[in-house]
């Protein structure tokens, strides 16, 4: 016998079975071979959301619902193969979000950690535990846990973001709460752009003692991280599996920038086709710049600016840029590499 075979089933086994399952028994050797397996095995598939048709809906939606009806009016990312489980992976999940010009999210917090990562319009603003920020496109934003936080949208356009949450991990250990703060904004105690200045210069403040796990800088401004790749783009230095790809941190201890997400920004030069690769971690991506193709698990995925597509834990995976292009992804990667699951394979370009 091997992990990937079931013993042969007798009646006598079969009665056995029934009789100990009357008192919430079950034997090992009838489901060994499908809790244990030799690979990854989910029923995440691969998919690609297209983001004008996303946009549309969104719109439509804005005319049924207020922000303020809706807490948050977003459309969700539901995997093909999680359908209504509310996951764009087996761990995480994915949504669009709308605030309408002169809208109000109301302010709440709860335990999961989120990511925003502005989509389309400029301007809007969040704020978290007494801090504002204005968001622009491609902003990477952070709302930790247990973190007040609120949107708004004064300008004359609407405000579009994908926003994405550890909510299955969580709710995996039934770890979930949240409560509303009873008032549509919180009160705003810090200047904009504190974090950054205080924590994203290199330097802390000389007293400093880290008493969350996600990042102290809550905006990572798109138009920074933008001008690194750039930098670094002149050193012509490309891995072959990932063009050139950096992680955000956090600045305390150089760790994720989350602590059970791991958000990642990379660039591919233009006719740049990487060499196959597959990971546990399964990965959201968002076309930030550019058009190409991604063949996921033997699929061809063709996309283009704010595009978002998934690609499921262990699948093989190759980008093709036509012109240069970034993506930005998300996964589970932080969480599995602290307790010692995570592994990678490259494949042969």
């Amino acid at each position: 016998m091997s992990l990937t075979e079931k013993p042969a089933e007798t009646p006598e086994r079969l009665a056995f079975y029934q009789k100990i399952d009357t008192q919430g028994f079950t034997p090992l050797w009838a489901v060994l071979s499908d809790i244990i397996t030799p690979e990854p095995k989910s029923a995440c598939v691969p998919n690609l959301w297209k983001f004008n048709l996303a946009k549309q809906w969104l719109l439509e939606a804005g005319g049924l619902i207020t922000a303020k009806e809706a807490e948050r009016r977003v459309l969700i990312l539901e995997n093909p193969g999680l359908r209504g489980q509310s996951k764009i992976t087996t761990s995480l999940y994915a949504g669009l979000q709308l605030v309408m010009p002169g809208e109000v999210a109301p302010a709440h917090r709860h335990s999961q950690s989120a990511l925003r990562f502005i989509m389309d319009g400029a301007g809007a603003h969040t704020s978290v535990n007494g801090e504002r920020t204005l968001m622009q496109f491609g902003d990477f934003v952070i709302t930790p846990p247990q973190a007040w936080h609120d949107h708004g949208n004064q300008t004359i356009e609407p405000m579009i973001w994908l926003d994405g949450l550890d909510i299955p991990i969580v709710s995996f250990f039934d770890a979930s709460f949240a409560e509303g703060l009873g008032a549509d904004e919180q009160a705003i105690t810090r200047e904009t752009g504190d974090s950054l200045a205080r924590y994203g210069a290199n330097m802390l403040p000389v007293d400093f003692e880290q008493t969350r796990l996600a990042s102290p800088i809550f905006n990572y401004p798109y138009a920074r991280s933008r001008e690194a790749l750039y930098q670094m783009q002149r050193q012509q230095e490309w891995d072959p599996c990932h063009g050139l790809k950096m992680r955000y941190i956090n600045p305390v201890d150089g760790g994720f920038a989350m602590p059970t997400i791991a958000p990642f920004l990379q660039l591919l030069p233009e006719g740049f086709k990487t060499a196959p690769y597959r990971s546990t971690d399964a990965t959201v991506f968002v076309v930030t710049e550019g058009t190409g193709r991604s063949m996921i698990d033997g699929q061809v995925f063709e996309w283009g600016p704010k595009d978002i597509f998934v690609a499921p834990s262990w699948k093989w995976i190759t980008h093709e840029a036509n012109g240069e292009a970034v993506l930005f992804s998300y996964s589970d990667r932080v969480a599995q590499q602290k307790l010692g699951l995570w592994r990678e394979q490259r494949g042969l370009a």
